[in-house]
């Protein structure tokens, strides 16, 4: 059976979850592996998960509340060892250099666009299996 690779998705936001998930599917392209989707709806689920499991891609919610993704985005890239790749999703257009700041891989607009969150998460999860990193 072929492995898959695990995706956290982090927002307050239960909606933005099931968006993220329905958006991409078990398997955001063909050619990538299937995902299985990690939830936290909080910064500590988020740390406490980041050092229990082996997470291929994050999705940080921009508009999360108290912590918002980007700055649990730059959090993680300092004090994880390794921090897997960060799809950030942004209010606004305009907020793109802020997802530069954090230091994500990859930012989409939010509401979500199935097809370019798709495309994204697909890219950072081809970038993960060149790298090696996504190996079983």
């Amino acid at each position: 059976m072929e492995p898959t690779a695990t995706v956290l998705v982090y927002s307050d936001d239960a909606n933005t979850r099931e968006q993220v998930r329905l958006a991409a599917g078990r398997r955001p392209a063909s050619d990538v592996r299937q995902v299985e989707y990690l939830e936290c709806a909080t910064l500590p689920a988020v740390l406490s998960a980041l050092e229990e499991y082996r997470i291929d891609v994050c999705v940080l919610d921009g508009e999360a509340a108290p912590a918002g993704g980007m700055g649990v985005c730059r959090q993680i890239k300092d004090e994880i060892f390794d921090c897997p790749p960060v799809l950030l999703l942004i209010g606004r257009p305009q907020d793109a250099w802020l997802a530069t700041w954090s230091r994500a891989e990859a930012a989409v607009s939010h509401p979500v666009d199935p097809v370019a969150f798709a495309d994204a998460l697909a890219g950072l999860l081809r970038e993960e299996e060149r790298s090696g990193a996504g190996a079983a």
